[in-house]
Order: C-alpha cells, then structure tokens, then sequence
C-alpha cells in the first residue's frame, strides 16, 4: 500500500511513518519544518519539503497513493488567538489544497487528523454527536476542515474518516516551543533547572494519551475496509489531570525541587477538555496500554538523550 502522510517531520507525523515503514508499506510524505524536524523523518521516507497550500505541488506528490493521513497543522490555539491568519491559512488552507489534490489523482481514502478544540467549552466528556463550541481560531479552522473533507469526499466518491485526537504526547514531540506541548515543555525546562510557567491557577484538567496508543487507532482509520464515514475520538477518558498534577508527577520524576512561576490566564483556554473513548472503544477496539507515568518517562528519557533546548 502507498501511503502519504503529511507533517511527515513532526510529532504524530513522523511516528506515523515509522509505523508504516516497520509494516512494509511505500511512504512518502510533505513537511514545511516550520515545525517539523528533519531527524524525526525515517531514512525509508520519500520526502518532499512543500507547504499543503501548494495544490500544484500535492498534485504531483500524491500520484499513485491509496491512503492520505493529513497530520499537518500549526497546532498552536494561543497563537491562533493573536495571529488568527497564520494559523487558519495554515488549517483550512492547507488542509483544502491537499484534500483537492488527492482527490483530483483518485485516492482511496483521507484520513484527517482533527483536534479535541474543535469541541470548545461543552459538556465533558465530549462525544462525537455531543454539541461542538470551538473556543479559538484554531478549533474553528480544524472544524471547518472537517466540513470541507465531507463535502468534497461525499461529492467525489472517496472514503474519508476523521480522528479527533487530544493531548497527545511522547517520543518526538517538540519540546522548545513555549507556549505549546506542556509536558515537553516542563520536562525542558526542569532539566535545565529553570521553573516552568503554568498559567492561570494550574486546576486546567486534559486527558493526556500517549502517541503510541494513537497510532494504532488512526491506522485502523486508514486501513480498514469497514470503517469509513466515521468521526472518532482518539485518546482515554481517563488520565484526566490538573496542569498542577502533571507538574508534581513530572517534578517527582526529574528530582526538581522548585516551584512553577503562576502567570495570568491565557485569552480563551478551555479549562476542562475530556473526550468519551465509547466509540473508539467499540470500532476501534481502543484499550489504553501506555500509562502516564509510562509516557513521562519515556519523554524525559528521549529529551535527555538529545539535550535540553533553548526555546
């Protein structure tokens, strides 16, 4: 099978690929590195450095492909917030160039890689039919993508299926941006015995799923014959913990014995995010089999094995 896979060099890319590659499979993907690394790509990758919003370029890219995974994104909700532009070129633009193109050169199916912002501050846990309230620019554009993959698929005839993961973490994840991936940051920062900086009062609660448990769902999302047309919550409902909490596990981990700095609360934060894993769980056959604490500590030991980063 010839999969293509964009975001290829960054977090959920980039394990994506490895996975693929281990199963045998034809991989190419695209990555802009605006986020992305160029260490992350498996050397049995055929790469392309481009931007989704380039059509003419993903035109060429995915000719003879089976299955499109689009992991590409700026996932970046604060930053959605003060440059509203960057972000929604990037989500919707982005995602309708590639999404035209792979269907333009008739692939089987497109996976799109959603966001658990696209729910917003509802009831938790959020359910796939529950309402959805996006809170920033970033959940809006991930939703609006969502909207443009059902309508050009049902219009085309190509099978989609849409993954909502939610806080993902693990091995590659980038850890030397300040404001996003809060895990990685605080594993950053404690090994460079700085504090990290929780904002607002810390009791934000998220479900943290570790990347490993997320591959094997989206693969079933790409792969299976019998599942298809479906919009599917990746992750646990359980592990739901406080900003606060992460902060003590992490600490007790990495022996830092001092405490976060407090700062004001971000513009639009969602304080309590929870997704159901029902019907991951019923289609998808979903079990949690990586732990939190597991996850940290396979985080702290990848980051520590490349070297703490300035931001």
């Amino acid at each position: 099978m010839n999969i293509f896979i964009t975001g290829v060099a960054g977090f959920l890319g980039s394990n994506l690929a490895d996975y693929y590659v281990d199963k045998g499979f034809n991989v190419s993907g695209c990555d802009n590195l605006v986020g992305g690394d160029l260490e992350n790509i498996n050397s049995k990758v055929k790469f392309f450095k481009a931007n989704c919003e380039d059509v003419d370029k993903m035109k060429k890219f995915t000719k003879n492909i089976d299955v499109l995974i689009h992991s590409a994104a700026y996932a970046h909700e604060g930053l959605s917030v003060v440059s509203p532009n960057i972000i929604c070129s990037n989500i919707i633009g982005g995602s309708t160039g590639v999404f035209s193109a792979a269907i333009s050169n008739k692939v089987k199916r497109i996976v799109f890689c959603s966001s658990i912002a696209r729910y917003g501050e509802v009831k938790i846990p959020y359910l796939e039919t529950g309402p959805v309230k996006p809170s920033d620019p970033y959940g809006i554009s991930k939703l609006a993508a969502e909207k443009i993959l059902i309508n050009l698929c049902e219009t085309y005839g190509v099978e989609y299926n849409i993954a909502v993961p939610h806080n993902i973490i693990g091995v590659k994840q980038k850890y030397d941006d300040p404001f996003r991936n809060v895990a990685s940051i605080m594993i950053n920062l404690m090994l460079q015995n700085r504090q990290p900086i929780i904002y607002g009062d810390g009791e934000q609660k998220r479900s943290f799923s570790d990347v490993d448990d997320c591959i094997y769902c989206i693969d079933k999302l790409a792969t299976d014959p019998m599942i298809k047309s479906q919009i599917i919550n990746i992750g646990p409902d359980d592990n739901f913990v406080s900003i606060n909490e992460l902060f003590k596990k992490i600490s007790n981990k990495l022996q830092f014995n001092k405490e976060p700095i407090y700062s004001k609360d971000r513009p639009n934060e969602v304080k309590l995010a929870n997704c159901s894993a029902e019907k991951a769980r019923k289609i998808l056959n979903y079990k949690k089999k990586v732990s939190l604490d597991e996850s940290l500590e396979k985080m702290a030991k990848y980051i520590k094995s490349k070297g703490s980063k300035d931001f």
